[in-house]
């Protein structure tokens, strides 16, 4: 029984329901590209002044990249770390299908690929140019716990989080950016 929970939480499950929004296909030609409407939860960048004094400072960073407020205010949830879709939708009184047809409208991409591609990419940064612990990282992706984090990159990359690190981080890369706030 705890094999079949893990594979419909972690793996590609695919029973239950009719897949039929799975094979959709976008007709139309997407409004936005996900690397448009990603905001970073990186806050401050490491610099070095002209006396080799080590300082961060502050990062420009776009909250409204589409100027549609539902839309922003649901990237800015992803990038506060929040992944409960439906926790969304109830603050609008909309249900997840409203807001995955809304992502699918604006990108193309199905609802539930849009939030796992943000959470990767917001743990990949995260793993690449900080030093914080894997499970700090697994809270602030929306993962939950350490242990969601590991079965999700099992399952995304074939690997736990922490040699996913390694693979991503480069000499000097370490603690580059960090988190404020």
């Amino acid at each position: 029984m705890a094999y079949r929970v893990k594979d419909r939480w972690y793996g590609d499950y695919r029973g239950g329901r009719k897949q039929d929004a799975a094979s959709r296909e976008f007709k139309g030609e997407a409004q936005f590209t996900f690397d448009q409407l990603y905001i970073t939860p990186l806050t401050h960048r490491r610099r070095f002044t002209e006396d080799g004094q080590m300082q961060y400072v502050p990062l420009e960073r776009n909250l409204n990249p589409t100027g549609i407020r539902v839309m922003d205010d649901y990237l800015r949830f992803l990038s506060g770390g929040c992944a409960d879709t439906a926790l969304f939708a109830g603050r609008y009184g909309a249900r997840i299908g409203d807001i995955d047809s809304l992502v699918f409208l604006l990108t193309g991409m199905r609802g539930v690929d849009f939030r796992q591609t943000y959470q990767r990419r917001m743990a990949d940064e995260l793993l690449r140019y900080t030093s914080l612990p894997v499970a700090d990282i697994a809270r602030l992706c929306g993962y939950g716990t350490r242990g969601n984090f590991y079965f999700a990159y099992l399952r995304d990359f074939g690997c736990p989080p922490s040699d996913r690190r390694l693979q991503l981080q480069h000499l000097g890369e370490k603690d580059m950016y960090k988190i404020v706030g």
